[in-house]
């Protein structure tokens, strides 16, 4: 969703964006960069447990209950800002699809006496 917002950014006219737009797409990739980081800690976390500290476990809930917090931040982030990404999918839907093509007059067809089809 996050790329395919800043292509579309990218290609939108001017009086279709906001100016605030590109760096809340950059709040958000740095919000799910970190997301990204702190999930693959959390597996690394849960990889290291003794057997029997699993779910419901002491130390697995004051574990879980540590990379909630530290997750919070940037789940706040998407929440400020994720509505961006449909702003600029709205945008891009009231965008014209394709430039216009100019105008050329009608063709005519060129009969002659010479073996011309009337069709």
């Amino acid at each position: 969703m996050l790329a395919t917002a800043r292509l579309q950014l990218q290609h939108l006219p001017a009086h279709l964006t906001r100016d605030t737009w590109p760096g809340q797409l950059t709040i958000l990739e740095e919000a799910l960069s970190h997301l990204d980081a702190l999930d693959a800690q959390w597996r690394q976390t849960q990889a290291q447990f003794p057997e029997g500290a699993g779910p419901g476990s002491e130390a697995y809930v004051d574990a879980l209950d540590e990379h909630h917090a530290e997750c919070w931040s940037y789940l706040d982030d998407w929440a400020c800002h994720g509505r961006v990404i449909l702003d600029i999918q709205a945008a891009a839907r009231r965008a014209p699809s394709r430039p216009k093509r100019p105008q050329f007059p009608a063709l005519t067809s060129r009969r002659s006496g010479h073996g011309a089809r009337g069709w």
